[in-house]
């Protein structure tokens, strides 16, 4: 196996969508998962780029062409560019991306001291979805994570996203009183059960280095 000067396209970290000048609607991805794939690629000799959102990036190699970015529209542009202008072998879609936005985004900040403030969510266009046709012949892996989810669940969900983006494999993750687990996913059956994210990490770059 062998990732020197394979080029590989890395998303991680939350994205944010506004709410007002000032709020975001967000979540708690720290994009850990995809910050250590991407030092452990480095080393291997590939050519990183890493799209990261706003979390703390620390011991980042200057190896990694790093480019931050904070808001849904950021990371879609990001990734439409990068695809579009560059030739990547494998993407790795680890980013937690913004299921909804709001209805109404307003310009200026929503004065405080409001009461009770409804807000109308509707869902965000599906960024993975997209990535196969803009380059088909990309190796795209994508991460499907869920809470506290039973196995059978998490791999129903795993597979059908697997499915509907057309990706290579899929890493269905989740968190259960602490516990991590993961199951790397091909087309055709698991390919691994891990218990941490240095595990996965080796086990899917192993994985991506057989099939590149």
């Amino acid at each position: 196996m062998s990732l020197k000067n394979k080029r590989i396209l890395i998303t991680a970290g939350p994205t944010w969508v506004p709410i007002d000048r000032v709020r975001v609607i967000s979540n708690i991805a720290t994009g850990q998962t995809g910050i250590l794939l991407a030092g452990k690629l480095a080393k291997l000799g590939a050519k990183i780029t890493l799209l990261l959102g706003p979390t703390e990036a620390c011991c980042i190699s200057n190896k990694i062409r790093l480019i931050r970015f904070k808001y849904f529209k950021e990371l879609e542009r990001l990734i439409k560019r990068e695809l579009g202008t560059k030739k990547y072998d494998a993407l790795i879609h680890s980013a937690a991306v913004s299921d909804y936005r709001p209805k109404i985004s307003y310009k200026d900040k929503v004065k405080s001291g409001i009461l009770e403030w409804n807000l109308k969510l509707k869902s965000t266009p599906k960024i993975i979805d997209c990535i196969k046709k803009i380059n088909p012949c990309i190796f795209l892996v994508g991460f499907k994570f869920e809470p506290a989810a039973k196995k059978e669940a998490l791999i129903k969900k795993a597979k059908a996203l697997m499915k509907r983006a057309n990706a290579d494999l899929v890493v269905a993750n989740t968190v259960t009183k602490n516990k991590y687990k993961a199951y790397i996913l091909n087309q055709k059956k698991i390919c691994a059960s891990l218990e941490n994210r240095h595990s996965l990490a080796d086990k899917l770059i192993n994985s991506i280095g057989e099939n590149l």
